[in-house]
């Protein structure tokens, strides 16, 4: 019996303009804005998603009808979800796209925003030593676990029978990968619903394992 009620996949944004200047930028401020969107190297990646996806969809015999696009608010995944969506000829304001700002990039505090990506040494260095303790000012992979597990509620509460893209981060992504293989893993559940699920499986042992699950730019898996 599946814990959830919808089908899942993943989606990583695609390679975007802070990539390619390697620049750190994870407050909700800098994520927004237009000049932080997708390099064209990005946007190509993001049209390959599009059609592996429909090949999966095929596969499956998933109707159109039932695809649901869900997307941080950051500049470079609304970009990639919107290319994503014209693939399918769906409007990214129309009732099959949703933007949920739970599925914003993890915010890795005032002392690493808009500084070079060798920082994230530093970042992995602390989640290491303690999944609940996050870099000064910014948030634990417990505290990003959190949220998703509250996006995650909340599309199960809203759609039933859906295939649910969720367009989101690098780290966001491996956390939710960890806290969803781990519900998955969950031997004769206390609860049946799986924000209950989710609650439960948020402690350090699995929390720490959310590196090994890491994605490429514009790579798109499929979770459960």
């Amino acid at each position: 019996m599946s814990i959830a009620k919808n089908r899942y996949w993943i989606l990583r944004h695609g390679k975007s303009i802070p990539n390619e200047r390697g620049l750190i930028v994870s407050s909700m401020e800098n994520g927004t804005r237009p000049e932080f969107q997708l390099a064209p190297d990005g946007v190509h990646q993001a049209q390959l998603a599009a059609q592996l996806f429909q090949k999966e969809l095929e596969a499956k015999n998933i109707p159109l009808a039932h695809l649901r696009i869900c997307y941080s608010p950051f500049s470079r995944t609304r970009h990639t979800a919107n290319v994503v969506a014209s693939f399918f000829n769906l409007p990214l304001d129309g009732p099959q796209c949703k933007v949920i700002e739970d599925l914003r990039e993890r915010y890795f505090g005032p002392s690493f925003e808009l500084l070079s990506h060798d920082k994230y040494e530093e970042i992995w260095d602390i989640d290491e030593k303690d999944p609940l303790v996050g870099p000064e000012g910014g948030e634990s992979v417990k505290d990003v676990a959190g949220r998703l597990a509250r996006a995650m509620a909340s599309i199960e509460s809203e759609f039933e029978g859906c295939a649910i893209l969720v367009v989101s981060h690098g780290d966001p992504l491996q956390i939710l990968q960890a806290i969803m293989h781990a519900a998955n893993q969950h031997k004769e559940p206390t609860y049946n619903d799986l924000a209950s699920i989710l609650k439960e499986v948020q402690v350090a042992p699995i929390l720490s394992q959310h590196r090994k699950y890491a994605l490429q730019t514009g790579e798109l898996r499929a979770i459960i």
